[in-house]
């Protein structure tokens, strides 16, 4: 279900009276709290996130959920409960010095309210606890079971609220499932929330299936699959579970992605010891070779604004980055660290270039300017591999694997290095892509 299905903007102007406007909109005058992102200076701010009234039990997991995605930002402090001085009775109208007393820079107050349809309807408002004012409010309506999504979309709100970014929260994984013993791995295509709930599974773990990837525009992932005979791509329809072959290609594809507009897909096809870079037009099935050496270029991802593609290939003897324009031409190295650079993938945002890199028998990976420049690593490990950026471009998602008898694991890290955390997954997983922002 989309945001829109059952999200109400605002609240009535009854109960905003004297207290500030709908989401997004704070008190005129008002100095509100805001997290400096700047690397280095910012602190995680202090934020007090009561349970919500009304239906105790659903108002207890709303407040839960969004605690835990703000404090798994790094971002955010949430203050200790027991330590609340103030039991909100009221949602409307806090006791601001009780919240001052506890260092509460922003308070969350709400209510729950069972309609008589059956649904819920949420309501939550965010205060500026030392000025004493309103930041935020917005109301949903909304069968029970969505009551998770709800709790994203709210710690998005209050995110971009602080932050002047937006978030990351109502957002989803997908990522290869891998079990049983390393001998005998049986690897499933997996969807699941950003905080690794309603984890469900995509195929049967008959093939084994790799590099599956998110369109930007629609509810559709692209894949590969290795079963009976040469690897194929597909596309599958997460909402509905149809499943369609991109095109069937002499030799190998590797690594297909998304074009910006949702409606073409890029990736390698190889042809003896070389691999190519074609695009595929998903209307017409019409394939366009990009790139026409004899090297092995692979692992293409489009820039947001579909201008431009960065690859991974070993023209230049080892492997490392190279962007081209859209059209194939123009293509130039952009990698030059004493290391072997692979799997690049475009920031949302345009900014960062994310890559794995691999050398002295580490595995690394880092962000660098599009131009090159600003190389960053920001976490090292002994296999860490397959980054994939937040929608709002803040966040990495990546797998690390410790080698021996055991697999693969998720990880996110800031892009500014800071705040690595295993992302909590059924087993072993690899190969994550994050969705974008749910609509």
């Amino acid at each position: 279900m989309g945001r829109r299905a059952f999200i109400k903007t605002g609240l009535a102007a009854a109960s905003l009276a004297g207290l500030g406007s709908a989401l997004g909109a704070g008190t005129a005058g008002a100095a509100q709290p805001r997290i400096d992102l700047t690397p280095g200076a910012f602190k995680p701010i202090p934020i007090a996130i009561t349970d919500l009234l009304g239906e105790p039990e659903i108002g207890r997991n709303i407040s839960g959920v969004i605690t835990a995605d703000l404090r798994r930002s790094g971002l955010f402090a949430p203050i200790d409960p027991k330590a609340f001085v103030e039991q909100i009775t009221n949602p409307d109208t806090p006791r601001f010095q009780d919240w001052r007393v506890i260092n509460a820079q922003a308070l969350l107050t709400g209510r729950v309210t069972r309609q008589a349809d059956g649904r819920f309807q949420v309501v939550f408002r965010l205060w500026d606890v030392f000025a004493g004012q309103q930041l935020a409010a917005q109301q949903f309506v909304a069968q029970p079971d969505n009551w998770r999504r709800i709790a994203h979309i709210i710690a998005d709100a209050i995110y971009e609220k602080m932050t002047g970014e937006k978030g990351y929260f109502d957002t989803r994984i997908v990522f290869v499932d891998e079990s049983g013993p390393k001998e005998r791995r049986v690897k499933r295509l997996a969807i699941m929330d950003q905080d690794g709930a309603n984890v469900s599974y995509l195929s049967r773990g008959d093939g084994l299936v790799l590099t599956p990837r998110f369109s930007p525009t629609s509810q559709e992932i692209t894949y590969m699959s290795y079963g009976a005979g040469d690897p194929k791509v597909f596309l599958l329809n997460i909402e509905t579970g149809q499943r369609e072959i991109v095109g069937n290609f002499p030799g190998m594809s590797f690594s297909p992605r998304f074009a910006p507009d949702g409606q073409r897909v890029i990736m390698s096809l190889q042809q003896g010891g070389n691999s190519n870079i074609f695009v595929m037009d998903l209307r017409s099935r019409a394939t366009t070779r990009l790139t026409d050496t004899a090297a092995i270029d692979t692992a293409p991802c489009y820039s947001p604004d579909g201008r431009q593609i960065c690859f991974e290939s070993d023209r230049g003897g080892t492997s490392q980055i190279y962007v081209m324009n859209a059209d194939g031409s123009g293509a130039r190295r952009i990698s030059f660290g004493n290391a072997r650079y692979s799997t690049p993938v475009w920031s949302p945002k345009g900014d960062w270039i994310a890559f794995t890199r691999q050398g002295d028998g580490r595995f690394a990976i880092g962000v660098m300017r599009t131009d090159g420049s600003g190389e960053r690593v920001l976490t090292e490990g002994y296999h860490n591999e397959g980054p994939t950026f937040a929608p709002n471009g803040r966040v990495i998602m990546f797998f690390r694997d410790p080698g021996g008898a055991s697999g693969p694991s998720l990880y996110s890290v800031d892009v500014t290095g800071y705040n690595e955390q295993r992302v909590p997954t059924p087993s072993y997983a690899s190969d994550p892509a994050w969705s974008p922002l749910r609509s």
